[in-house]
C-alpha cells in the first residue's frame, strides 16, 4: 500500500475525531491497489478514533475502493457522497457512516468556512446573516 494511504490513517488516528464527537461506531475501508486489498478499520467513539490495519473484522460500514479514488477523496478532489452516488466505490452497512465520510476527508482545495463568506461573527456581536 502506499505510504499516502498509510499517512492519511495515522493522521486520522492522531487528530480525526474533532468533527466526529456525536459518532460511535466502525468503518472498514477496502481499499484496492496493485499488489492486492489493503483492509483498514476505523472504531470511531465519540471523538476518540482508533485505527488498524488488516484483517476481517466486523464493521458497521465497510467501503470499497481503489487507491487512486481513495486519494483522490483523502485530499479532497472528490467529494465521498458524490462519489459515491456515481457509484465510483461501493459502501455495505449503515448509510450514515456513507455521509460522516464527508467530515473524514479534507475539503476541496480553496474551501472556505460559509461562516467566513457570509461574514458571520456569531451570536454576541457582528452582522447576521439575514
Amino acid at each position: 500500500m502506499s505510504e499516502a494511504v498509510r499517512d492519511f490513517f495515522d493522521g486520522l488516528a492522531r487528530d480525526g475525531g474533532r468533527m466526529l464527537r456525536q459518532v460511535r461506531g466502525t468503518v472498514r475501508f477496502d481499499v484496492a491497489g496493485p499488489d492486492g486489498v489493503d483492509r483498514w478499520l476505523v472504531a470511531i467513539d465519540q471523538g476518540r478514533v482508533a485505527v488498524s490495519q488488516g484483517g476481517m473484522d466486523d464493521a458497521d460500514t465497510v467501503i470499497h475502493t481503489d487507491e487512486a479514488l481513495f486519494l483522490r477523496m483523502a485530499h479532497g478532489e472528490v467529494k465521498p457522497m458524490s462519489a459515491w452516488l456515481r457509484n465510483d466505490f461501493t459502501a455495505d452497512g449503515d448509510f450514515r457512516f456513507v455521509i460522516m465520510l464527508e467530515r473524514l476527508f479534507a475539503p476541496p482545495p480553496g474551501a472556505r468556512h460559509p461562516r467566513t463568506v457570509g461574514g458571520h461573527r456569531g451570536p454576541a456581536g457582528g452582522r447576521e446573516p439575514w
